[in-house]
Order: C-alpha cells, then structure tokens, then sequence
C-alpha cells in the first residue's frame, strides 16, 4: 500500500479514513504522503528524511507558513492546505475577541472567579460597543473579508489593507486592527512599534493569523505605556508559550490557538487534506487545495 506518515495527532475519524487507503507509518522515512501539522517545520531534512518518492504534502491547516514551498517545488512535491472550510469559524472567533475585549467580558469573568468584592453601579466596568466601529482589515483574504460582513452586522465600518491598499492609512484611523494576512518574510513584524506608534491610544489589536505577524515585544510596551487601548490574541510570536508580560495585563483577551477548533470545522479540514492525498496518490491527480 501506499504509505503515509502523519506528523501528530489527528481526529480518529479522519486517521480511519486515511487508514481505509494508506498504509500509516510512524515515521517519515520513505512515504509517499505526509499528512503535517501546522506545528510541523517541513524544511529539507524532514524532506530528505522522506526520501525522492515523496509525492505530496497536505497541510492540516490553511496557513502554509510551516512549509519551505521552494524546497517542495524545486522537488516536484505537490503542497496543499485546508482553505474554505474554516473560514466562517476563524471569523467567528475573531468577532469573539473583539467583543470580549471592548465589552471586558474575560476581565469581568477573572474578577468574579478572584472574588473581588463588586456592586452594580452605572459606572462600573465601562467598555465599548462594535457599533459605529471602524475595523481595520489587515489582509482582506477569504477569512478577512468574511471578518468584515461580522461586523458590519454589529453596525461597524470597515476599512482594508492589503497588496494593493496600504497599512499605515488603516492604522491611524482604526478603532481595531484586525490581523487577517498569510506569514510571510515580509509580514514577519508587520505590527511593530512603529505600527503602533500610528495607531489611536484608544485603538485594539485583535490577531486570528499567525504570532510572529506581532512583534510581540513592542507589543507588550504598547499596552505597558496605554499606546494602545488593548488586544485580543489567537496566537503567539513564540507559540505555545505566552510572555509573561502579557499574562499580567488586565487589557488583553488570550486563547489558545482556537481559530478553527470547532467539530466540524476540524472535521471538514481533515478530509481535504484526505482528498489531497487520494486525488495525488491514487488518481494522480492535482487537488482542488493546491498550493
């Protein structure tokens, strides 16, 4: 059978349906197929480890940042990723942030499970409303575009910055910035200090895509020194671990990596990286989530 290595856990389901097909082995030396986390660095040596009949590697996430797609094209090896599927829940998510982090409901929670003393009153934990917002969409791709219908909804405006509409504009006039953008060399600290020397001291960030978009750093004196009002985090410069400055501030919204992470989100993108090892493997074919 034709032998595919999968590079950490995966829902059982979709390891039955790859196991219906593939013979799965534990690790990557001489595979047909990898099936790769978005934890997984594919880079040479994983790929010399594989060896030359490596044929295909499907991504078990939209984001192709973990993957050297030179090194895979200068080797013929078909890369494909997860998109579609996940976008509504990632925007989702996104919307979540926002509202947790304007209306201060992580921070209201961590004070009732503290057992602050409180009383209702009409000044109390004061926050801010989406409506009449304007959101900031850096990276206006499938899951920006479709963060911008959300929140249109909660009667915000949207403003866009991407390849052909530039980001400084945005950053001087959003209430929040929303990070929507693939990681790439040139978006590695695309929000850094100078960024946030342009944004509003009454501006948030919220960040959905990838940690090391965020110059972490310059982000914590951001929020030390009130540059900006505060942020909302999916993910991290240095994932899975979290500054310690960060942790400490009463102003930012944190959650683990949780973008896609509903049933039948993670579902929907397992059988496309599936489909994309059939389709390559047994049909020879090229898969519709072709990178």
């Amino acid at each position: 059978m034709v032998r595919i290595h999968v590079t950490g856990p995966i829902p059982p389901e979709i390891e039955a349906e790859l196991a219906a097909d593939f013979d799965l082995v534990d690790a990557p030396e001489g595979v047909d197929g990898l099936l790769t986390l978005l934890t997984t660095d594919v880079d040479a040596k994983l790929l010399d480890r594989a060896g030359p009949q490596l044929r295909v590697i499907a991504n078990y996430a939209v984001g192709v940042n973990n993957i050297d797609l030179v090194e895979a094209r200068r080797r013929g090896i078909v890369v494909a990723n997860t998109p579609d599927v996940l976008t509504r829940t990632t925007a989702e998510l996104a919307v979540g942030l926002m509202l947790a982090l304007l209306r201060r409901i992580a921070e209201g929670d961590r004070l009732l499970r503290r057992e602050d003393s409180w009383a209702f009153s009409l000044t109390f934990m004061l926050g801010e409303s989406l409506d009449g917002k304007l959101v900031g969409i850096v990276g206006p791709g499938r899951i920006g575009r479709e963060t911008a219908r959300l929140v249109e909804a909660f009667g915000a405006q949207t403003t866009f910055a991407g390849r052909n509409d530039p980001l400084d504009p945005l950053l001087e006039v959003a209430d929040v910035v929303s990070i929507h953008c693939s990681l790439t060399p040139k978006t590695r600290h695309l929000i850094d200090a100078a960024a946030f020397a342009r944004m509003k001291p009454t501006a948030v960030l919220v960040n959905t895509a990838r940690g090391p978009i965020v110059d972490e750093r310059g982000l914590v004196h951001a929020l030390q020194t009130g540059e900006i009002a505060g942020a909302a985090l999916d993910v991290y410069e240095d994932e899975p671990q979290v500054s310690a400055e960060l942790l400490e501030l009463e102003n930012v919204v944190l959650c683990p990596h949780l973008g896609s992470a509903t049933r039948a989100t993670r579902h929907a993108m397992g059988m496309l990286a599936v489909d994309a090892l059939r389709t390559v493997l047994l049909a020879d074919g090229l898969p519709r989530n072709v990178v």
